[in-house]
């Protein structure tokens, strides 16, 4: 059963950043929240039938359509226990590992690699299935090239307007449609009197790699849908927002490096693509900055829960190196990102710092489910 929206207290947020291969970091954390929900609730319980709205942005698109798709049973696709295989499963079809000198060549000249086992295996899995369809409301951010201008893509908007009601393959593609990384991606919507719209998309990241406030402004829209509850602001928000690693504590770049490059090394540098780097991190930390204020300043920190992990070095960083060893190194980041302390960001200088208690982020996501339990349980008792 799916969130009912027929009486809440809180308003519930999943929101899950960008990052490519990275994307098995938020992978793992779902996978625990999941069999924390599943502790208190029985083993059918899933992720979708505990939140309003579920974000993603390029791959955290990808996760949150694999979460929120309904299968024959009009229950999710996938489980939380099933992302990690997903990603080892077709992570190596969609970024094959060719050589450095090739890959840098083939990405002066054209996409470095050309998408089409995505384009492939999202068809295949998802056919004509489109965004209104979902098991909740879910919002993904693309950008279109032609327009210049982000492109929101979300189930009450598609409910509500044809033209908007794309579907979930071509979402899914455009969103993830990294520039240097893979083409951009051209589809069209109709609607019943026949009127057309064309999209011309890349990656959500470019405009929100961390969705969060995304999600947020979506129900700022949609308030009428939660008139019930009153005002939603902070204090009726229940978020949870998901990284996907950066390399903050690495300090990769300096400015009498950078002074000296040229158009090819902002775009390529030791298999990195430091320029969507740059706009990637600034827009993820932007975001945090912005929402852990707006909870801060009215009193209700703790409806904000972010996960991210600031430590990453080497290999770990890279979008695309879709090697068994790699994956399994963020598997283990993932894991250890549990058992570490709860952070939040530090205002002043944009570093994680623990907070006071203790409290490892496992505990706080056990903390945030027995929330999402309760609510769920408030809105079954209501009916």
């Amino acid at each position: 059963m799916a969130v009912n929206f027929a009486k809440r207290k809180m308003v519930t947020v999943l929101s899950i950043d960008g990052g490519g291969v990275k994307g098995l970091i938020p992978g793992t954390l779902l996978a625990c929240l999941e069999s924390k929900l599943q502790e208190l609730d029985g083993p059918n319980a899933r992720i979708a039938d505990y939140f309003d709205v579920i974000a993603g942005t390029s791959t955290g698109g990808l996760l949150t359509t694999m979460l929120t798709a309904p299968n024959k049973e009009n229950r999710p696709m996938y489980a939380g226990e099933d992302l990690i295989n997903f990603y080892f499963d077709h992570s190596p079809k969609i970024f094959p590992q060719k050589s450095n000198l090739r890959g840098s060549v083939a990405s002066l000249t054209g996409p470095k690699y050309d998408g089409k086992y995505l384009k492939t295996m999202v068809n295949q899995f998802l056919g004509d299935m489109t965004l209104k369809q979902t098991l909740t409301n879910v919002v993904i951010p693309a950008f279109d090239i032609k327009l210049l201008q982000p492109v929101i893509f979300s189930t009450s908007d598609a409910k509500n307007d044809d033209l908007k009601n794309a579907r979930l393959a071509d979402v899914c593609i455009g969103t993830s449609a990294a520039p240097c990384f893979f083409p951009a991606h051209y589809f069209e919507t109709k609607d019943s009197s026949g009127k057309s719209r064309s999209f011309n998309l890349i990656d959500g990241g470019v405009a929100a790699n961390n969705p969060t406030l995304l999600a947020m402004t979506q129900i700022w829209k949609d308030k009428e849908e939660f008139a019930e509850i009153g005002p939603v602001d902070s204090r009726r928000m229940l978020v949870l927002s998901l990284g996907t690693g950066s390399d903050k504590e690495e300090e990769t770049y300096d400015a009498a490096v950078a002074s000296k490059w040229g158009m090819v090394n902002w775009l390529y540098d030791g298999g990195r693509t430091p320029l969507l780097h740059f706009f990637a991190d600034a827009s993820c930390d932007m975001v945090d900055f912005h929402v852990s204020t707006f909870f801060h300043c009215l009193d209700s920190k703790e409806n904000y829960l972010r996960i991210q992990d600031d430590t990453l070095t080497g290999n770990a960083c890279r979008l695309d190196l879709a090697t068994k060893e790699n994956m399994q190194t963020l598997v283990e980041i993932g894991t250890k990102l549990l058992k570490k302390p709860l952070s939040r960001v530090n205002l002043d200088n944009g570093k994680l710092e623990s907070v006071k208690g203790n409290h490892t982020n496992e505990e706080a996501l056990a903390t945030f489910a027995k929330r999402l339990s309760e609510e769920r349980r408030f809105r079954q008792t209501e009916i």
